[in-house]
C-alpha cells in the first residue's frame, strides 16, 4: 500500500486497537528501566507455574526417586569406614562380602533411579519447551499488525525458539540436580555434625561465606544474561533482514557495509559472553580454592582429633576409617555448592528468557477484545464510514470526518498524495484498528463490535508487493482455502492466468518457488497472489495496485481476471496509476486525511479539481518518461482542444520530488 507521511510521523506500524502504557523510564539514562532480580522472578513465575501445574505429579514422583537416589549415593562413604577399620584394620574378613554386596545393591538402585529420572524429566522438559513454543507462536500470530511493525522478525523468532529453551532447567534435570544437591547436602550435614561438631562448624563457616559470595555474583551476572538475549535477538533480526534483502544489498554493493553492521553486533554479543565467562570463571576459581582450603583444614583438625582420641575405646576414636568416611561425606556437602555455580547460572538464564517470553504473552490478542462479541451472518458487503476520525497518537490526526458508502458489488478507488490517509482507510476497512470517533459499519453493524474471525474470513487482499511462501505454487494458492479441491485451484489459476506459465515448468503446480517466491518473476508472483484471492472467494476485496508488477500483455489478462474477481464483491482499490480506475463506481480523492472530492472518473475530470490535477500530471509524466505504454489518452482542456496531461518536464520533476500520489 502507499506509504503515508502522516503515519510516518506517528509510527505507521502502530495498528493496535489500544495504546499500551509505556514502560518505566530511567530518568538518568532515558532508557527503559531494567527489572530487578525480584521483578524478573515475579514476572516469570506465573508462566513457570502454568507449566509446572499439569506436571506436578511427575515432579513429585521425581522428588521421591531423587530421595532414594541420593540416600543410595551415600552408601559408599558410609560403608568405607567399616572397610578400613574392621576389614582392613582388624582383619574381620567375614564382613567383606556383605559390605561389597550392600554397596553394589545401593549403587544399582542409584543407577536405576538416575536413568528413570533422566528419562522422565528430560523428555518432559522437552515436551514443555515444545508446548511453550506452540503457545508463544500462536499468541504472536494473533497479535495486531502493529506489533509486527514495531518488533524485528529476528527478535520474534528468538522469543519463540531460544527464550523458551531454559524451561528444561526448571522442569527437566536442571532443577532436580539443584534440589538433589541441596537434599544430599542437608543429609550429609547432619551426619558430619554427629561425627565431629567442631570440625563441621569450621567447614560450614567457610561454605556460608562462599554461598554469600555466590549470591552477590548472581546478582551481578543475571542482568548480563538478560542483556545477552536482547543482543542476540537484535543481531538475529538484522541478519534475517540482510539475507532477505540480499538483492538490494548486492544491487547497492553494500556487502561490506552489512558485514560491518553484523560484525559490530557479533562484537557486542562477544563482549557480553566474555563478561559472563569472566564471572563464571571467578566462581569456578573460588570453588576450587574452597575445596583446597576446606581439605587442608579437615586434614589438620582430623590429625589433631585422632591424636586426642587414640586412648579412647575403638568405637570412640577418630580412626583412619572415620577420617576417610568424613572426607567422602564432605565431598557430598561441597559438591552441591559447586554445582550451584553451573546450575544456578542456567536457572538464572532460564528465568531471564521466560521473563522476556512473559512480556510477549502479556500483549493483548486481537481476538480477545471484550467489545468484539457480534458474530456476523453471511456478509453482503455494504460498508459505510460515518464521520470517522483516527489518529495513531493523540493530537496528530490522520483522518478527519471521513464519510462514504460502498454498496455490495461496487468498486471504490482511493487516490491522493502520499500520506493523505489512503492506507489508514484501508486499515480501518480490514479492522486493523478502530476509529477514534465515528463508526465503520459492515452491513449496518458497527465493525468495532464484530468478532474478527467472522469478518476477516470474508476479506481478500492483493498487495502491490505480493508475499509468497517457500513452497509449491499449489500450496501458495491453496493458502487462502486449504480445503479447496484441485479443480477449484486449477480454475483459480485459469482465471488469473497462472496456468500460462506454470504449464511450462517440469513440476507444473508442484514447482517449488523459493523463499518469497524468488524463483518467479514479479508478474508471475502477482498472478499467483491474484489466484489466491480468487480461490478465497471473498465478499470484500482490497487491491493495492494489483497489476503494477505486470507487463502490458499480462496486465490485459489480469484485468480480465480481476473483472471476474470483483464481480459482486465490494472492492477497494488504492490506485497509483489513475488510468487503471476509470471504471470505478466511485473515486475518493483523499488529501490531509479528508475526502476532498468524490465521484466517477469523468465527473472528477470535469470538476477541474485535485483529481484532474493528479491525473493530468501523471499522464504528462508517463508521456515524457515513456512510462506505461498504451496509457497515452489525450485529456480535453477546458475551452476545447487537447493536450497531453499538462505535463512538461517541470511537472514530472516536481512529481518525482514528492508531489505524487
Amino acid at each position: 500500500m502507499a506509504a503515508e507521511a502522516d503515519a510516518k510521523k506517528v509510527d505507521p506500524g502502530i495498528l493496535d486497537e489500544k495504546i499500551v502504557d509505556p514502560k518505566p523510564v530511567d530518568r538518568k539514562t532515558g532508557e527503559p528501566k531494567k527489572k530487578s532480580t525480584g521483578e524478573q522472578f515475579k514476572s516469570a513465575m506465573p508462566l513457570v507455574m502454568e507449566l509446572v501445574r499439569p506436571r506436578l505429579w511427575l515432579l513429585l514422583l521425581g522428588l521421591g526417586l531423587l530421595g532414594v537416589n541420593r540416600v543410595c549415593g551415600l552408601a559408599l562413604p558410609y560403608f568405607s569406614r567399616f572397610l578400613v577399620d574392621n576389614v582392613m584394620g582388624r582383619h574381620q574378613m567375614e564382613m567383606l562380602l556383605p559390605l561389597i554386596g550392600k554397596v553394589l545393591l545401593a549403587t544399582s538402585i542409584q543407577a536405576l533411579t538416575s536413568f528413570t529420572l533422566t528419562q522422565l524429566l528430560s523428555k518432559e522438559g522437552q515436551r514443555a519447551i515444545a508446548e511453550l513454543r506452540r503457545k508463544v507462536q500462536e499468541h504472536i500470530g494473533m497479535l495486531a499488525v502493529g506489533f509486527y511493525d514495531s518488533n524485528k522478525t529476528g527478535a520474534l523468532v528468538s522469543r519463540i525458539m531460544s527464550d523458551v529453551e531454559g524451561v528444561r532447567n526448571l522442569i527437566g534435570t536442571g532443577i532436580m540436580d539443584l534440589v538433589g544437591g541441596l537434599l544430599t547436602a542437608s543429609i550429609v550435614l547432619v551426619i558430619l555434625l554427629k561425627m565431629s561438631l567442631a570440625m563441621t562448624c569450621v567447614v560450614l563457616g567457610f561454605l556460608l561465606v562462599f554461598t554469600f559470595a555466590l549470591k552477590k555474583a548472581f546478582t551481578t551476572i543475571r542482568p548480563i544474561f538478560r542483556e545477552r538475549g536482547k543482543i542476540n535477538a537484535e543481531v538475529t533480526g538484522r541478519l534475517t533482514e540482510s539475507l532477505g534483502g540480499v538483492r538490494v544489498v548486492k544491487g547497492y554493493h553494500a556487502e561490506e557495509r552489512e558485514h560491518k553492521v553484523f560484525a559490530a553486533g557479533v562484537e557486542r554479543l562477544l563482549q557480553n559472553v566474555i563478561k559472563t565467562l569472566t564471572a563464571t570463571s571467578l566462581m569456578g576459581l573460588s570453588s576450587t580454592l574452597l575445596v583446597g582450603i576446606v581439605g587442608a583444614i579437615v586434614m589438620f583438625m582430623s590429625a589433631r582429633q585422632a591424636e586426642a582420641t587414640r586412648f579412647l575405646p575403638p568405637e570412640q576414636q577418630f580412626s583412619a576409617g572415620v577420617y576417610i568416611s568424613y572426607t567422602m561425606y564432605l565431598v557430598f556437602l561441597v559438591s552441591p555448592i559447586i554445582q550451584i555455580t553451573n546450575i544456578g547460572t542456567q536457572i538464572t538464564e532460564a528465568f531471564a528468557g521466560l521473563d522476556r517470553t512473559r512480556e510477549v504473552l502479556r500483549e493483548s490478542r486481537e481476538d480477545q477484545d471484550p467489545e468484539r462479541t457480534v458474530v456476523l451472518p453471511e456478509i453482503k458487503g455494504h460498508l459505510t464510514f460515518e464521520h470517522v476520525d483516527f489518529a495513531y497518537e493523540p493530537g496528530k490526526p490522520v483522518l478527519e470526518d471521513v464519510s462514504f458508502q460502498s454498496q455490495p458489488g461496487s468498486v471504490t478507488a482511493l487516490v491522493g498524495s502520499s500520506g493523505s490517509g489512503k492506507s489508514t482507510i484501508i486499515g480501518l476497512v480490514a479492522a486493523f484498528h478502530k476509529p477514534n470517533a465515528g463508526r465503520v459499519l459492515i452491513d449496518g453493524v458497527d465493525l468495532s463490535k464484530v468478532r474478527l474471525d467472522s469478518y476477516r474470513g470474508a476479506l481478500g487482499v492483493v498487495l502491490q508487493d505480493s508475499f509468497l511462501f517457500d513452497g509449491s505454487i499449489r500450496e501458495n494458492i491453496a493458502f487462502s482455502r486449504p480445503e479447496a479441491t484441485d479443480e477449484e485451484i486449477l480454475e483459480a489459476c485459469r482465471i488469473a492466468h497462472v496456468d500460462e506459465f506454470t504449464e511450462r515448468f517440469a513440476e507444473k503446480y508442484d514447482t517449488i518457488i523459493g523463499e518469497r517466491g524468488v524463483k518467479l518473476s514479479g508478474g508471475q508472483r502477482q498472478r499467483v497472489s491474484i489466484a489466491r484471492a480468487v480461490l478465497a472467494d471473498p465478499r470484500i476485496l482490497i487491491l493495492d495496485e494489483a497489476t503494477s508488477s505486470l507487463d502490458s500483455e499480462s496486465e490485459a489478462y489480469i484485468q480480465q481476471g480481476l473483472k471476474y474477481l470483483m464481480e459482486g464483491r465490494t472492492t477497494f482499490v488504492i490506485a497509483h496509476r489513475l488510468s487503471t480506475i476509470r471504471q470505478a463506481d466511485q473515486i475518493l480523492v483523499v488529501e490531509s486525511g479528508k475526502i476532498v472530492e468524490r465521484g466517477k472518473h469523468a465527473e472528477l475530470l470535469a470538476l477541474q479539481g485535485r483529481y484532474h490535477d493528479l491525473y493530468t500530471r501523471q499522464h504528462g509524466l508517463e508521456e515524457n518518461l515513456f512510462l506505461a505504454p498504451g496509457e497515452g489518452d489525450k485529456v480535453e482542456e477546458k475551452g476545447g482542444g487537447s493536450r497531453s496531461g499538462g505535463g512538461g518536464v517541470p511537472d514530472a520533476v516536481s512529481l518525482i520530488r514528492g508531489q505524487g500520489f
